[in-house]
C-alpha cells in the first residue's frame, strides 16, 4: 500500500471510508466516485482504475442501506418472518436466490415475542419495498387484509389462508399432510389417536380439518388436545402433561409441527413413556432436526425452496401486473417415516 494509502487509513481510524474520502484522496469530485462505483458512463478508464484501487486500499464498502433507500422499489423485497419457529429461515433461505434471479435485494424484518407482525411491516415500508412476503403471520384472515390495504404493495402470506382479494396465498397442504399420519398409523394397527391442535398457528385449522376429516375416514373416535399459546416445544410438553394426566394413553399423537413433536417427546421420555413402544408420535415440517438420531421423527416433510419460490413468484406478477388478481398456490407434502411411529404394543 503506498504510503498517503496509508496515512489516510491511520485518519480513518475508527469509522468507514466514504465516498468523499476516495475523491480527497484522489483530488477528484465526489460525484465522479460516485459514478465509477455505481458503474455509470462518465469516468475515463484510468479514473475507474484509480478509484477501484483507492476503494480497495481504504477498506470501502458501499452503504447499503443508504443505497437502497435511492433505488427503486422495484428492487426491493421485504420479507416478515419468525425466527423462533423452525420452517421460516429455510423458506428465508430459499427465497435469497429466488429474488436475485430476478435482481432483487431482500429486506429482512423479524418477528419476536415482543414486536408483532404490523411492526415488522411499518419497518419494510420505510426501505420502500416493492412487495412484502409475510411468514407464518400470527395475524387471521381480517388481520392480513388490513396489513395488506396497509402496505399498498403486493403482499404474499406464506403458510396458511385462502384465496382473497387483497394478498396473495402460498401454503402446504397441510389438511393432506396430517391425513397422511392418521393413515400411516392406522395402517400401523392404531385405534386410539389424539391430535394436539395448537391453535394459534396459522395454518392450525386447516391441519385440524385433516385429521378430522381421516379419523372419519377410517371410522376412528376423534380425539383432540387444544392449546392456545405458542406452538413451539413448550406447547407439546404441555400437551404430553396432559395425556399423561390420563387413566389410558392413546396409542399414538399426531403433532400439528416439528417443534410441538420434540416437546412431547423429551415429556414422554421424562416421564418413562417409551416412544414408539408405548406411544407413536408424529409431527409436520420435516424441519432439520426432525432427522437427528435422538429425535427420528415420522412426520410430513414441505418443501422450503418451493414455498420460497413460488412466494417470490407471486410477489413479482402483482408488482409487474398491478391490475391482476391475488391468488392463491398450495404446494405438494409426502410422509417421512422413521423410527418414531410403529405397531401398537399388542399388535407387535
Amino acid at each position: 500500500m503506498p504510503e498517503d494509502a496509508r496515512q489516510d487509513c491511520r485518519s480513518l481510524a475508527g469509522r468507514q471510508p466514504t465516498m468523499g474520502d476516495i475523491a480527497a484522496h484522489l483530488g477528484i469530485s465526489r460525484q465522479l466516485v460516485s459514478l465509477v462505483l455505481r458503474d455509470q458512463p462518465g469516468a475515463s478508464a484510468e479514473t475507474r482504475r484509480r478509484v477501484k484501487e483507492t476503494a480497495k486500499e481504504l477498506g470501502y464498502s458501499p452503504h447499503v442501506g443508504a443505497r437502497t433507500l435511492r433505488q427503486s422499489a422495484s428492487k426491493q423485497l421485504g420479507v416478515v418472518f419468525a425466527p423462533a419457529h423452525a420452517t421460516e429461515p429455510d423458506i428465508v433461505q430459499a427465497i435469497y436466490p429466488a429474488a436475485a434471479v430476478h435482481g432483487l435485494q431482500v429486506v429482512l424484518s423479524a418477528t419476536t415475542a415482543t414486536r408483532d407482525s404490523m411492526q415488522a411491516v411499518e419497518e419494510l415500508l420505510g426501505y420502500r419495498c416493492a412487495a412484502l412476503i409475510v411468514i407464518g403471520s400470527e395475524l387471521d384472515a381480517v388481520g392480513l387484509r388490513t396489513l395488506a390495504r396497509r402496505a399498498n404493495v403486493p403482499v404474499v402470506a406464506v403458510g396458511a389462508g385462502r384465496r382473497n382479494r387483497t394478498h396473495d396465498v402460498v401454503r402446504s397442504a397441510g389438511d393432506d399432510g396430517i391425513a397422511l399420519c392418521v393413515r400411516h398409523l392406522v395402517e400401523l394397527g392404531h385405534d386410539r389417536v389424539t391430535y394436539v391442535h395448537g391453535s394459534s398457528m396459522p395454518p392450525a385449522s386447516l391441519r385440524l380439518a385433516g385429521y378430522l376429516r381421516s379419523v372419519e375416514e377410517a371410522s376412528l373416535h376423534p380425539d383432540v388436545i387444544e392449546l392456545a399459546g405458542d406452538y413451539t416445544e413448550e406447547c407439546g410438553a404441555k400437551a404430553a402433561g396432559q395425556l399423561l394426566g390420563r387413566r389410558t394413553l392413546p396409542t399414538a399423537v399426531v403433532m400439528g409441527n416439528d417443534q410441538a413433536a420434540v416437546g412431547m417427546l423429551l415429556a414422554l421420555a421424562r416421564a418413562g413413556v417409551s416412544v414408539p413402544e408405548d406411544v407413536s408420535v408424529t409431527g409436520f415440517d420435516d424441519s432439520r432436526f426432525a432427522g437427528l438420531a435422538a429425535v427420528d421423527l415420522t412426520t410430513v416433510r414441505q418443501d422450503p425452496a418451493d414455498l420460497g419460490h413460488r412466494a417470490v413468484e407471486a410477489a413479482l406478477r402483482r408488482v409487474r401486473d398491478p391490475a391482476s388478481s391475488p391468488r392463491e398456490s398450495v404446494t405438494a407434502v409426502s410422509l417421512v417415516v422413521r423410527s418414531s411411529t410403529a405397531a401398537p404394543r399388542q399388535m407387535s
